[in-house]
């Protein structure tokens, strides 16, 4: 039964990644979307999506999604968002965990699927970047071979590249106290990509930005040690009895 309900799961999500696709909304930047597909009406929230180049020829073009705060954008904080993976889309988080909107998980009958609001949304008191990030993921592409290879430091100085384009765009939110923030793999470059941005403030990199923090959720801390816990902490949880533990 949950196998199933994985699957149809699965299903949807593939659906509305080849809908959104085929939407014209994705190709300007910088692009208000008022509808999306599978919601009723005009969105009752601010969505914003669009790339921005990155490199000295803009050879890595960076997807995003920014929702506005609904409640008060000018002083809220802005959070900056990366998915884990590497290399899933923020979508999954929009639509499956902080984003205002969420699927209708249903049996699949052959029809579109279907999103209501997400009374939890994260976006009721922050504004909140979604970037497609490492290169290549989601929406994100890069124009030669050599620039669609990243690792987890490139990938942070894209995301440093990216916040400072983006704020000079948007300079409304200069002054919003700032957070960088993830979950799953995103324990690993999180504190990366925090780092960066606190060595540009130290050297005066315009346009400054007001980095307060950031928030992890359910992170990776390192790719090896943690999986030694997972046996001790089943046990610890009582998923594991003491007979089975001590063998």
């Amino acid at each position: 039964m949950k196998y199933s309900k994985m699957k149809c799961s699965l299903h949807i999500v593939l659906l509305i990644f080849v809908i959104f696709e085929i939407y014209p909304f994705f190709v300007l930047a910088g692009s208000p979307v008022k509808y999306l597909p599978g919601f009723e009406g005009p969105l009752p929230f601010q969505l914003e999506t669009g790339y921005i180049g990155i490199g000295e020829a803009d050879e890595v073009q960076l997807f995003y999604y920014f929702i506005k705060s609904q409640s008060n954008a000018k002083v809220d904080p802005l959070i900056y968002w990366f998915t884990g993976g590497p290399g899933c889309s923020p979508l999954s988080a929009i639509l499956f965990e902080l984003g205002p909107i969420k699927m209708d998980i249903r049996a699949y009958n052959g029809s579109l699927p279907t999103l209501s609001l997400n009374p939890y949304a994260y976006t009721k008191v922050a504004n909140i970047i979604f970037v497609d990030l490492p290169v290549g993921s989601g929406y994100s592409y890069a124009t030669t071979q050599k620039a669609n290879y990243s690792d987890d430091l490139q990938s942070a100085d894209h995301a440093y590249e990216f916040l400072r384009k983006w704020l000079i765009e948007h300079q409304e939110y200069l002054n919003n106290p700032f957070y960088v923030a993830g979950d799953s793999y995103s324990g690993i470059t999180v504190p990366i990509v925090t780092q960066v941005i606190s060595n540009g403030i130290d050297m005066g990199i315009k346009p400054w930005i007001n980095l307060k923090g950031y928030i992890l959720g359910n992170p990776v801390t390192s790719t090896g040690p943690d999986y030694k816990y997972k046996v001790p902490f089943a046990h610890a949880m009582g998923l594991i009895p003491d007979e089975l533990y001590k063998f």
